[in-house]
């Protein structure tokens, strides 16, 4: 039985996307390969979203095409870098037997079909506003407590900075029982952690059922057997109401967690992005999610740099952190990407600046995450544990406000033996500036 690796670059979107091409292939009697040195197709599954990303994307193609020259007969390189470069691509690394788009990786069975019998490089690439079909199969390559749910396609904010809605196409909502359905089955495989993503989980809905239904789907999601905690990523601030946050307030299982990119705080930056959003309204939006749970913990993104920003407009931003005080923050430094209205704009920012801008604002967040974490002392947190530091009686692990990769941790102390995946109730006993450290509350009260 022939053996596929994959290696995912980008966001769980795109791991999602690698999850269901392992899923196809393991029905044509693939079996996956925990190393590249034992496969004989390989997949680099790119992301093309921003100029570093694109850079490690090629990178990590040239360093994996070095197993061509092992046992690997079939070469693939799949995602937004080929929907977005299929053409320089195919120029540069002709080693390369199969590229192929985002919305075409249902045929990826169907491509290394043809490339085996007929040993040409294989393209498909185009149609980015296809309907990706429902019920693929899918291989999880997350630890099995967590899973990532995507409950739409593509985007249509149109945001002067991002290249997203000519990678993905337009906004496309799944079907609400299709998603509850997957939901089921994720439980089904152990999930005790879903996390609900999209390119903008706000508008699920308003597509197909000219609604917004986010807050049922939620409510839905919450009902399934068997999760323990549900989290919302990728939240954007404009189509955020009240009926949502009170869907916050009343499940249990919902984490008061809530992922919300903000990207500026000056109202001028924000209408040069094009976002549909100001100023005034992220601070509403922080401030009703704040009075009705006051154990919210709210997290952003930022983008600095952006093609003429100011002083002034920048100082507008740096003001609005250090008075909302966000739990967590992510800064990025703007990145010009061709085919984008903001990389035709005026006035780019020198890559000097940008970074002055990130570590300015890095700076201050670390104060603010230092601060916020010193509410916890000697409070007891759940948490779910993640793995075990060897030699050493301490366990890692994250608090229900710690999404995976991007947030903090928390380290327990115990002689117990945890299980990997298991929810425990832990007392903190210390606090860095992003993580947490404690001991299990049963062993402390004693």
């Amino acid at each position: 039985m022939q053996k596929v690796y994959i290696e995912t670059l980008g966001c769980p979107k795109n791991q999602i996307d690698s999850e269901m091409m392992l899923g196809i292939l393991s029905q044509h009697h693939y079996d996956v390969a925990e190393v590249p040195e034992d496969a004989d197709v390989i997949i680099i599954n790119t992301c093309g979203f921003i100029e570093s990303a694109k850079e490690e994307s090629v990178l990590t193609i040239v360093e994996f095409l070095e197993y061509k020259k092992e046992k690997c007969s079939t070469f693939i390189v799949a995602g937004c870098l080929v929907e977005r470069y299929v053409d320089d691509l195919k120029l540069e690394l002709p080693e390369v037997d199969i590229f192929i788009g985002t919305t075409k990786f249902p045929k990826i069975a169907e491509a290394i079909a043809a490339h085996e019998a007929g040993h040409e490089i294989q393209v498909d690439v185009g149609d980015i506003d296809i309907l990706i079909p429902e019920n693929l199969p899918r291989i999880k390559t997350t630890p099995s407590y967590t899973a990532y749910l995507k409950i739409s396609e593509g985007c249509d904010n149109n945001c002067t900075y991002c290249i997203i809605p000519q990678l993905r196409g337009k906004y496309r909502s799944r079907a609400f029982e299709d998603i509850i359905n997957e939901a089921k089955q994720l439980a089904k495989s152990g999930a005790k952690e879903i996390i609900v993503i999209a390119q903008d989980t706000i508008r699920y809905g308003m597509d197909i059922y000219n609604a917004y239904r986010l807050p049922e789907l939620l409510k839905a999601i919450c009902a399934v057997d068997g999760v323990s905690w549900i989290r919302l990523m990728y939240a954007y601030p404009d189509e955020i109401n009240d009926e949502l946050i009170q869907v916050y307030k009343e499940e249990p299982k919902l984490v008061k967690y809530i992922d919300m990119p903000i990207q500026h705080a000056s109202n001028t930056v924000l209408k040069r992005m094009n976002r549909k959003t100001s100023q005034e309204q992220i601070r509403d939006v922080v401030m009703r999610f704040r009075k009705v749970i006051p154990e919210m913990v709210i997290r952003t993104t930022l983008i600095v740099g952006f093609p003429g920003e100011t002083d002034e407009e920048f100082k507008e931003l740096y003001d609005f952190i250090e008075e909302i005080k966000f739990e967590r923050l992510g800064v990025f430094t703007y990145s010009q990407q061709e085919g984008t209205p903001a990389a035709r704009m005026l006035n780019q920012i020198d890559e000097e600046l940008k970074v002055e801008r990130q570590e300015s604002i890095l700076e201050l967040q670390q104060g603010i995450a230092h601060n916020y974490h010193s509410t916890y002392y000697d409070k007891t947190i759940e948490v779910l544990i993640e793995e075990k530091v060897e030699d050493e009686d301490v366990y890692m692990g994250r608090a229900s406000f710690d999404a995976p990769e991007i947030d903090g941790l928390v380290y327990v102390n115990t002689k117990k033996n945890l299980e990997i995946g298991e929810i425990v109730s832990v007392v903190i006993t210390d606090f860095l500036e992003y993580d947490l450290i404690g001991g299990l509350k049963d062993e402390l009260s004693k």
